[in-house]
């Protein structure tokens, strides 16, 4: 499950918010790369409010950090960290009273209809994993905090600090594969070995 800290900030902003995993992406203010550019790491949104959202992220900044997130049900969201999780942060919502308006007519929609969702809506099988977070072990020997996108019995999807090549080889929790490409904000890996449905998720879910 999702760490229960991440849940209980429902009631932080005193005001209706939805629970959920709610998929995009985000950059820090003070996280470039070599050119410059704010780099850019996927998440989900397990909570969010008018006024704030709480994020299982791969990458924490400090408390006041600036950051801009995109959510595929919200859109461009941006605001200041205000507390750090276990497994990401808080961000305390920067926006006008219109903005927030929309947003509550939004989190309202979703709350009503968050049980109304059409069955196998993923062809290709894949899975959002109930608790995303897990660890990365690089060639080098190296341990990182990884947020698990996506996965399936033969691959899974990956955003993490640091973006192995393509071609390398990994461990994520318990299972080997190597890295077949880069895409915004993240990696997809196919594993050496084929996975068992039923046990794919507790393999790759790492504390």
């Amino acid at each position: 499950m999702v760490p229960s800290e991440m849940e209980q900030r429902q009631s932080d902003f005193g005001e209706p918010s939805v629970m959920g995993s709610f998929a995009g992406r985000y950059s820090l203010s003070d996280l470039r790369d070599g050119r410059g550019e704010r780099r850019v790491f996927q998440c989900r949104a397990v909570n969010i409010s008018p006024r704030g959202i709480a994020l299982a992220a791969p990458v924490k900044g400090k408390i006041g950090d600036r950051v801009i997130i995109h959510l595929n049900e919200f859109g461009k969201l941006q605001g200041a960290i205000s507390k750090l999780l276990e497994n990401g942060f808080v961000i305390k919502i920067a926006a006008s009273d219109e903005e927030r308006n929309r947003l509550a007519a939004k989190i309202e929609w979703l709350e009503n209809n968050k049980n109304c969702e059409a069955p196998n809506r993923r062809a290709d099988r894949r899975s959002v994993p109930l608790d995303p977070c897990s660890k990365i072990i690089l060639s080098d020997g190296k341990v990182e905090t990884c947020l698990v996108i996506d996965l399936s019995v033969s691959g899974a999807a990956i955003s993490a600090d640091t973006i192995p090549d393509v071609g390398a080889v990994l461990a994520i929790g318990r299972v080997v594969g190597r890295v077949v490409r880069h895409f915004v904000g993240g990696f997809a890996v196919r594993f050496i070995e084929r996975q068992a449905e039923h046990s794919v998720e507790a393999m790759l879910i790492l504390k």
